[in-house]
């Protein structure tokens, strides 16, 4: 990717140094609050690498993580360092989905709010209970932010085979997706039926708003590449690999050898890659209407 010397965003927290840990308490991400995002140990953690599966309540766990009673206080929010690459490449990222997100609301006669991205390690104190980096990169609509231990990275190229710059700004693209989701009221609709309706058709409710998610990163990329060139040979097919990496046929097969689409939450290998590509030709978001599809 073509990203150094482009615009950083202002809006990033750097939580990082503190020692890993941004407060304490709060409880597990939950519905309504919860985190929804790409996730990462395996059952649990694999799972946990899917985007917004808390590892922590897939085992049935409830509170923080083991060790968090000892949690140091919340550190002041302050910029990333000058020197830090990856920091550097993330705020990158942001920035541009903030170009192109602005650019596609105020054509559709409306005004974007940015979400803030916080870089933090271990665990750290979110609007939607304890964030921690075994979840892996999640959105907490309740405070709009995005979350991320930039340690998922090297999860995602040497644990999960994706490796490159795209597969990681598909990564926040697709969280800043689950913003604008939030932004357009969708994320409230679908949180609105967890309890009303069975365990089977939340799951496949949650199916639709992630590949919603993966199509929306598309039309990212489509617009960010159409500004400023932005990408090289072998990007789109790294972008691609991390979403057919991090498909619940794909995890679930890894982790305990069976697949039980039923219990799908995500999508599968194949249907994140389709709709990342709806929206990476597109660039269009009514190309994204995953919830009046009924093919997948």
């Amino acid at each position: 990717m073509r990203w150094e010397g482009e615009r950083q965003s202002d809006n990033v927290e750097d939580r990082r140094a503190g020692g890993g840990f941004g407060g304490m308490g709060g409880g597990l991400p939950r519905v309504g609050g919860r985190g929804i995002g790409i996730g990462g140990l395996l059952i649990a953690l694999v799972l946990g690498w899917l985007f917004g599966i808390n590892p922590l309540a897939l085992l049935g766990l409830v509170g923080g993580a083991p060790g968090t009673e000892s949690a140091q206080l919340q550190q002041p929010a302050q910029r990333p360092p000058a020197d830090d690459k990856t920091a550097a490449f993330v705020s990158t990222v942001l920035a541009s989905t903030e170009d192109v997100w602005s650019g596609l609301f105020r054509q559709a006669g409306g005004q974007y709010q940015a979400p803030t991205l916080v870089l933090f390690r271990g665990a750290t104190r979110t609007a939607c209970g304890m964030g921690q980096s075994a979840m892996g990169p999640f959105y907490c609509p309740a405070d709009q932010k995005v979350y991320l231990d930039l340690g998922f990275f090297d999860t995602l190229r040497s644990q999960l085979g994706a490796p490159g710059e795209f597969a990681q700004a598909y990564v926040v693209a697709h969280e800043v997706g689950h913003h604008v989701q939030r932004l357009l009221g969708i994320t409230e609709k679908v949180d609105a039926m967890r309890g009303r309706v069975p365990e089977e058709q939340m799951n496949a409710l949650s199916v639709r708003l992630e590949l919603q998610a993966d199509c929306l990163a598309g039309v990212w990329a489509h617009h960010a590449d159409k500004a400023r060139n932005w990408l090289e040979p072998g990007d789109i097919e790294a972008g691609l690999n991390a979403a057919s990496r991090i498909g619940d046929d794909t995890l679930q097969r890894r982790s305990q050898g069976v697949v039980v689409p039923e219990s799908f939450t995500h999508g599968s290998s194949a249907q994140r890659v389709n709709w990342f590509r709806k929206g990476l030709d597109s660039g269009a978001m009514a190309t994204c209407n995953t919830f009046e599809t009924r093919k997948l």
